[in-house]
């Protein structure tokens, strides 16, 4: 069985661009799992802790058959290839890997809560988001278009032209 998990993707060190654009390919290569759209990038300012450089963002949609909590360690793993330390909260990063949504799964564990508990206040990923899945409901939140109304005043820019699908995908 697969079922279709949204990826938030950034990175504020060390060439984010090249970090969010290689992440993303490696997501495309992630075993049991099938890239099947992207978002452009977007550029967005730090949230909760002011002194660092800006982040460049994006949102996957991957269709898989891992668990939630193997794709979790999947992406773990990926932030460890780039360099990821975590030195403290919201501190600037080579690169994050969110796990924002699996399906239409609700559920909260230790280190695992779905959907990401953080998402529907953040432009940096509902724009994204909308961009690749525009009619999307978000499991005990709603549809994507009041959400996007309730963070309006957050900057979130498009650094490139839309890529809306990877070939022969469907999102």
């Amino acid at each position: 069985m697969t079922v279709v998990a949204y990826i938030g993707l950034g990175a504020n060190l060390q060439d984010p661009v090249a970090q969010v654009e290689n992440a993303l390919a490696e997501l495309g290569a992630l075993g049991h799992s099938r890239l099947l759209a992207r978002s452009r990038l977007y550029l967005s300012a730090p949230v909760g802790y002011d002194g660092q450089p800006d982040f460049v963002n994006a949102v996957a949609a991957l269709e898989t058959s891992l668990s939630p909590r193997a794709l979790l360690e999947e992406l773990f793993r990926i932030e460890q290839q780039h360099g990821r330390e975590r030195h403290f909260k919201n501190a600037p990063r080579t690169l994050d890997l969110d796990l924002l949504l699996y399906g239409a799964a609700r559920f909260h564990e230790p280190g695992l809560t779905l959907p990401h508990p953080r998402m529907h206040g953040r432009a940096f990923v509902l724009r994204p988001l909308a961009e690749i899945a525009p009619g999307l409901s978000l499991p005990g939140l709603g549809g994507l278009g009041a959400l996007l109304d309730g963070v309006a005043e957050q900057a979130a820019r498009p650094l490139e032209p839309p890529i809306h699908s990877v070939a022969g995908a469907r999102p």
